[in-house]
Parts: structure tokens; sequence; C-alpha cells
């Protein structure tokens, strides 16, 4: 089954569940979707500074095929070390 066709039926389920079962479900994902972050002042500052980076023109972007390319390039290296 597609995950789209998995997607539909989840739902549809959830919109005609019983709150009992509905309750259920979320029982069993509630740590997955969760929206809070929280991050440590560093890391704040680290994602400001990034961001007025990427405003202004001077921060470093990557294409998707970049991205792929550095993460193969990387597992290889670990895969390797070992």
């Amino acid at each position: 089954m597609r995950t789209t066709q998995i997607r539909q039926q989840l739902h549809d389920y959830i919109d005609s569940a019983k709150n009992k079962k509905l309750k259920a479900i979320y029982t069993l994902v509630e740590d997955e979707i969760s929206n809070e972050f929280i991050f440590t002042t560093e890391q704040k500052k680290e994602l400001d500074r990034r961001h007025e980076d990427f405003v202004n023109g001077v921060g470093k972007t990557y294409t998707w095929e970049e991205t792929v390319a550095m993460a193969e390039e990387r597992f290889l290296e670990r895969r390797n070390q070992k």
C-alpha cells in the first residue's frame, strides 16, 4: 500500500473513530507530534545568525543534489573508518 493511501485511510478513520480509539491512537504517537521545540540560548543565537546571513545573501545554501552528495560522502567516510 502506498503512503498516500495509508495517509488517506488514517484520515478517514480518525474522522469517524470513537473517542476511546482516538485517545488510544494519540497516546501511541503523542511524543512524535509534539510541536514544542526547546533550544538552548546558544542554539537560538546560532539559528538567528544563520537566518541573518541568509537574509543578507551571505549565508551558504545547498541544492538538494549537493546535500545528498555530501551525505553520501560522509556516510562512505564513516563506513570506511570502521
